[in-house]
């Protein structure tokens, strides 16, 4: 008897924890925050699957801004996905971003200390921009933390074309609505104008003093299985950069998206997750 009502009792609780579970990724994952040698960093976990993924943010990019389609489409079964904001962005703050020559390489100790910090000594990259440059970086700098690799709208070198339409776009008050919309609730207009001016002289003085190189030499470093994905109407970064990476990083394949633009993995959202999925789950 005593058997008996503890095997129904382990039935209901076995079924009020798979509901909650169910409830929890239904309803919405809580942000949370934790200290990094200093730095305080904001992000969400949610899934549980064995494969776990870091979704690594662009420039001023945060959690919600940058990847809510890969938190609601990745498969939650198969994956534990983490989204960040990284230092001195979204809620990762204080301190704010410090655009120093090295912030790209900041980033990726950063990213490769946190994901320890939370108990995940190998995990994947899915690197947007900004975030697959400091992907690559701690790819090729940490190669037993990085199962897979991820990286699109991202580039190993700055050419002189990328800089001046850099310029172009500076004013934030000439972005779309749609685009600013998002950091505006975070940053205000003077601290997103100001965080901006930061990211754009610092990419100018990488073209400056260093000849635009920001990770030509990490790339060749990198040993794990890597996905390009490129939309071949990005205004921001030439179509010749995923090529450079096809040819630098070894064993990569590259996948493009004709009409694409900056944001493949929001505007193709469906098919993205698709193609990533099935190359991690390979």
């Amino acid at each position: 008897m005593i058997r008996k009502i503890c095997t129904k009792t382990f039935s209901i609780s076995l079924r009020t924890h798979k509901l909650e579970t169910k409830l929890k990724y239904s309803t919405g994952e809580q942000e949370k925050k934790i200290l990094v040698k200093g730095q305080t960093i904001n992000y969400i976990q949610t899934g549980c699957g064995d494969h776990k993924v870091l979704c690594f943010p662009g420039a001023l990019g945060t959690i919600w801004s940058d990847f809510k389609p890969q938190i609601d489409g990745l498969d939650k079964t198969k994956f534990t996905v983490v989204v960040w904001d990284p230092p001195g962005y979204g809620h990762s703050r204080p301190p704010d971003r410090n655009f120093c020559p090295e912030f790209y390489q900041n980033d990726a100790v950063t990213a490769n200390d946190f994901m320890k910090e939370i108990g995940f000594d190998k995990f994947s990259i899915l690197g947007w921009s900004d975030g697959g440059i400091s992907g690559m970086i701690l790819a090729a700098k940490y190669p037993n933390s990085i199962q897979k690799l991820v990286v699109w709208g991202s580039n190993a070198y700055l050419v002189k074309e990328e800089i001046e339409s850099y310029e172009k776009i500076r004013d934030v008050s000439n972005w779309s609505e749609k685009m600013k919309a998002p950091l505006l609730k975070l940053y205000g207009l003077d601290g997103l104008q100001k965080m901006w001016n930061g990211w754009c002289d610092a990419l100018a003085d990488i073209f400056k003093h260093n000849g635009g190189d920001i990770c030509k030499n990490d790339v060749e470093k990198i040993q794990c299985p890597t996905f390009i994905l490129h939309g071949d109407k990005d205004p921001l970064v030439l179509p010749e950069h995923p090529l450079f990476l096809l040819d630098k990083i070894k064993g990569s394949r590259l996948h493009q998206f004709p009409d694409g633009k900056h944001n493949i993995h929001l505007r193709y959202s469906g098919e993205f997750n698709s193609l990533v999925m099935r190359f991690l789950l390979e």
